[in-house]
């Protein structure tokens, strides 16, 4: 069935967007995160938390494609 198959590539494609933009948003909070901690070490908790944020973006998409199997 052609609909079966459209479905599998909207799944397969919420998730890897939203992982490629996590990738993306990860790599630059992680640089800027590494080169702050290097100044000042009491600043890890923040970062942390910054770059922990964008993995939502990544639940969300999961999320999406669940929806769209019909899991959900």
């Amino acid at each position: 069935m052609a609909v079966d198959g459209l479905v599998a590539i909207g799944a397969a494609a919420a998730i890897s967007i939203t992982a490629l933009a996590t990738a993306w948003a990860q790599a630059k909070i992680g640089s800027a995160g590494i080169g702050a901690l290097a100044e000042d070490d009491g600043l890890f908790g923040k970062v942390f938390l910054l770059a922990v944020i964008p993995e939502t973006m990544v639940i969300f998409g999961l999320v999406v494609a669940l929806v769209v199997t019909g899991f959900i």
